[in-house]
């Protein structure tokens, strides 16, 4: 029995379900030293990430000497190729994840992904960690079309058009944060992510520092 009264679980991907720093950094890194700039450090990088490459990378150059929007566009194609060839190098799932969604799942909850990445390359990266068939749906950043990704709570609303309510939503940054709030779902924030600000600024409904924790923050939601 769902004693959660969620029918569904949603999760953001990057710095929630799985550690991609590595390998943003190195795709960052390709597309930064192609243009004759300094390469940053996975520490630099990871705060960038969430709210889609083309953002990350825009802070990367602002980072490195400053951003030149006719230079953005073909840097963000380059780290993208560069990505999708190396998605899956340093990436690896937060310990005690599928744990978790093996709890959510046994509980009858749908589980879906909803990232700011784009869907091509997050169906990648779940399926080169065999983790995709662990999800009914995965919607990015790109779904929806341009201006729609996280924090709008259009990519949200579409989940729970795809899998059911009542919905509670699990990430690590503002723009989850946000898109949860718009949406009016119950968030709770990972505090292992990226984001720049603290984690209790953000104000999520529940706070876990790891996954052992969250099938008691649901519970506690619901």
């Amino acid at each position: 029995m769902n004693a959660l009264r969620f029918r569904t679980v949603g999760f953001d991907l990057d710095g929630t379900l799985l550690d991609t720093s590595g390998d943003l950094a190195a795709a960052v890194n390709h597309a930064l030293t192609g243009m004759g700039r300094s390469a940053l450090s996975v520490e630099q990088v990871r705060p960038m990430i969430g709210g889609g490459g083309r953002h990350m990378l825009a802070q990367a150059m602002t980072a490195t000497g400053g951003l030149d929007q006719t230079a953005l566009e073909p840097a963000y194609q380059a780290l993208l190729a560069f990505y999708a060839d190396h998605l899956a190098v340093a990436t690896r799932p937060y310990p005690g994840l599928e744990d978790a969604l093996e709890a959510l799942s046994a509980r009858g909850v749908t589980l879906a992904v909803v990232t700011n990445k784009q869907e091509r390359l997050a169906r990648a990266v779940l399926g080169e960690l065999g983790l995709l068939d662990r999800f009914t749906t995965v919607i990015g950043g790109d779904t929806l079309g341009p201006g729609r990704s996280k924090p709008a709570p259009d990519l949200l609303h579409l989940m729970i058009e795809r899998c059911g309510g009542p919905a509670a939503f699990v990430g690590d940054s503002r723009f989850d944060m946000e898109a949860a709030r718009a949406a009016g779902l119950p968030a709770v924030l990972c505090s292992f992510g990226y984001r720049q600000e603290p984690a209790e600024a953000l104000g999520p409904d529940a706070l876990i520092d790891a996954f052992a924790e969250l099938l008691p923050a649901l519970e506690r939601l619901a």
